[in-house]
């Protein structure tokens, strides 16, 4: 049962990874945006101001299509789960396993999320200011727990089921 967890698992936690993202850090927060970085010049996108109301407007659109993709994760996930499961839907919901892979999956969306637009295409930080690096960092450490978390959350559980 754990292996046919693994791939609804990590959808969903990207998923939800980037809902938490979306939710706390672009709107909760408003830390930034999707496209509220002036380090994105460097590679050709255009920096938008959220401080403008015209740059407010294009990193709503750019934070409202990430909220989409996360959504499709989530759906995908919640779909593959599905059509994996013939019998004791319900008991899925409380296996480690799944959860596990959630876990892992969120640290997945930290870690390509951080490294792809935060380091490599630079067009929004965590927390843009003073210590922005270390808000980077910080993102990716949290990213790597989870990963590491989530695997052994799942691994633990795979284990006590091979040994009855």
């Amino acid at each position: 049962m754990a292996k046919e967890l693994r791939a609804p698992g990590l959808l969903l936690g990207i998923g939800l990874g980037g809902f938490v993202d979306g939710i706390v850090l672009h709107q909760l927060l408003q830390w930034h945006h999707m496209l509220s970085s002036t380090d994105s010049d460097r590679i050709g996108v255009k920096y938008y101001s959220p401080d403008e109301v015209t740059g407010l407007r294009m990193n709503t659109a750019w934070d409202g299509t990430f909220h989409v993709v996360t959504w499709l994760f989530v759906l995908a996930g919640l779909a593959l789960l599905y059509s994996r499961l013939t019998t004791d839907r319900r008991r899925v919901w409380t296996r480690r396993a799944l959860w596990g892979w959630v876990l892992a999956g969120w640290g997945l969306f930290n870690l390509v999320e951080g490294i792809i637009d935060h380091e490599i295409l630079g067009i929004h930080h965590v927390r843009s200011g003073p210590h922005q690096t270390a808000w980077d960092v910080g993102f990716l450490a949290l990213g790597a727990v989870l990963v590491a978390a989530g695997w052994l959350i799942q691994r633990e559980r795979a284990d006590a089921l091979a040994v009855r």
